[in-house]
């Protein structure tokens, strides 16, 4: 049986095994009303202001994250097995049809999804595509095109000082203009400067460790989860006590790093062209940090801007955010209209890496919906075991980390913020208020300490896997463009982040969570 026939046969199978797995449980609970329970959800909207709304009358009716078996995660499952399984055994099946995969995976879980819960499902997935996947995507896309646009010029020798400075600036940067910024503004530099060398893939890795990820936890503007902290009352600068924690991991594989790019740079002399003319270092193209600094901006007003709210179909969204979106694309615009081509054609610029994060996300974020839902419904849900397991500043670092590695980092940091808010009866205005007078480490001392291992965990690992943050994907992609032959999903887990990553947190969390 080809490969063609052979997937095809397995989607019809899974399809048929949700579809009948959803139904029956379903119609149990619909046949016994008087167990329903009030809805929780990610976007609370008040009942009041849509009063006659069937979706909303429906939801409070339902609550998905605790109806909702472990099961139905399978189809999220699938699309992350199929990402690290087929660039493996099938390469250019994967490399012609990825779209069809993503969007097979998607529609095993959109038909009985949609089937069984209706108007709640229809909204659900509405939501989590306008509220989360399209702002996602938009975003990236800014930032991949405005980046497009700054071109490093000059003659740059893969050493390793200048391979570890190279990826050093990427990692102070990705606290200020966000860690896609960072990574979309330095990979290409770093590529360019390595290009006749032999051993690449450790450059691209530590690159996604540090640049990408860890180095994004100093302001709210290096990672999301941050920022959602900063929109839930934790000021702005206090994540610059996240520095001690953030230094100690970096240094760890800074070292790393220059260790195995010193041994692999002996190896690839040989293939090192001899020195040249050599060019002078120039920047061109540097008005693009004129535009990145406007989605920054735009980032931070959508934030602290209040022009109030508008419904689409039930689900609740905000002007504030519309106005964000569209000035990021317009940045983007302007970026594509005033760089020169030869800009863009000097950074061997092309659309297919945000094509392909576009596309994978797209299913990713449509499978992704029972596992959110489960993990915001706490107590009540499918990991209920693993939530009331969470005592500890330590369990906090490592529940939100391993979680963050393969689920969106933004719900899971969100998740856990609240569940240590409740844990200790504290409510959101008393913490508001506490760091507005600047009183919160006396008063609420216990709290910072799981806000230290929420912040950490959600940020440092999510460089744990490719999936794990947003620029992680697409750094990967830009590098295979480059001809770097990236590892696979498992083979990055297994040579890289598990071997580095995991004995470097382990530490942190000894010394800083105890």
């Amino acid at each position: 049986m080809n490969t063609k026939r052979m997937v095809s046969l397995s989607g019809i199978l899974i399809l048929l095994f949700l579809f009948f797995s959803f139904s029956i449980p379903v119609k149990s609970f619909a046949s016994d009303t008087t167990g329903t329970q009030q809805v929780v959800e990610h976007k609370k909207v008040e009942s009041s202001e849509h009063n006659g709304d069937q979706a909303i009358k429906a939801k409070e009716e339902h609550n998905l994250g605790s109806e909702l078996p472990l099961w139905t995660i399978i189809p999220f499952v699938g699309i992350l097995l199929s990402i690290a399984i087929f660039p493996l055994v099938a390469p250019r099946f994967w490399h012609h049809h990825f779209p069809k995969v993503s969007a097979a995976w998607a529609l095993i879980f959109a038909i009985p999804f949609l089937f069984v819960y209706k108007m709640i499902a229809f909204e659900s997935i509405l939501h989590i595509y306008l509220i989360d996947y399209i702002p996602f995507i938009i975003l990236l896309w800014g930032l991949f095109t405005i980046a497009g646009g700054i071109y490093v010029r000059g003659t740059m020798k893969g050493s390793p000082p200048v391979n570890l400075l190279l990826i050093l600036i990427g990692t102070l940067l990705a606290s200020w203009i966000g860690t896609t910024g960072a990574a979309m503004v330095m990979i290409r530099p770093l590529l360019r400067a390595n290009k006749h060398r032999k051993h690449k893939v450790h450059l691209v890795v530590f690159f996604i460790f540090l640049v990408a990820n860890i180095g994004g936890s100093l302001t709210p503007l290096g990672d999301p989860p941050l920022f959602l902290g900063f929109l839930h009352g934790v000021s702005f600068f206090w994540t610059l006590n996240l520095f001690p924690e953030m230094s100690f991991v970096a240094s760890i594989l800074l070292v790393c790093f220059f260790l195995m790019d010193s041994y692999y740079y002996r190896q690839d002399k040989q293939f090192m062209p001899t020195d040249g003319e050599k060019e002078p270092i120039k920047v061109e193209g540097a008005f693009n940090f004129i535009f990145l600094l406007g989605v920054v901006l735009g980032v931070i007003f959508s934030g602290v801007a209040h022009l109030g709210h508008f419904t689409v179909f039930g689900v609740h969204m905000t002007w504030q955010n519309v106005v964000r979106d569209f000035w990021i694309i317009l940045m983007g615009l302007l970026s594509l209209k005033l760089t020169k081509q030869e800009i863009r054609q000097g950074n061997e610029f092309n659309w297919f890496p945000i094509k392909e994060v576009a596309y994978l996300f797209a299913g990713i974020f449509m499978t992704i919906i029972p596992a959110l839902a489960i993990l915001q419904a706490g107590e009540h849900g499918a990991m209920a075991g693993l939530i009331r397991a969470v005592k500890e500043p330590w369990h906090y670092f490592w529940i939100t980390g391993t979680l963050s590695s393969f689920l969106d980092n933004a719900p899971t940091y969100l998740t856990f913020f609240n569940s240590a808010l409740g844990k200790l009866g504290i409510h959101e205005t008393e913490l508001r208020a506490a760091f507005a007078n600047g009183t919160v480490t006396t008063q609420f001392p216990e709290f910072i300490k799981y806000l230290t291992a929420i912040s950490t965990g959600a940020v440092f690992m999510g460089a744990n896997t490719y999936i794990g943050n947003a620029p992680n994907f697409m750094v990967k992609s830009i590098a295979e463009e480059a001809g770097v032959p990236m590892p696979s999903f498992f083979g990055y887990m297994i040579k890289y982040s598990i071997p580095f990553l995991i004995p470097t947190f382990i530490l942190s969390s000894l010394i800083f969570l105890r």
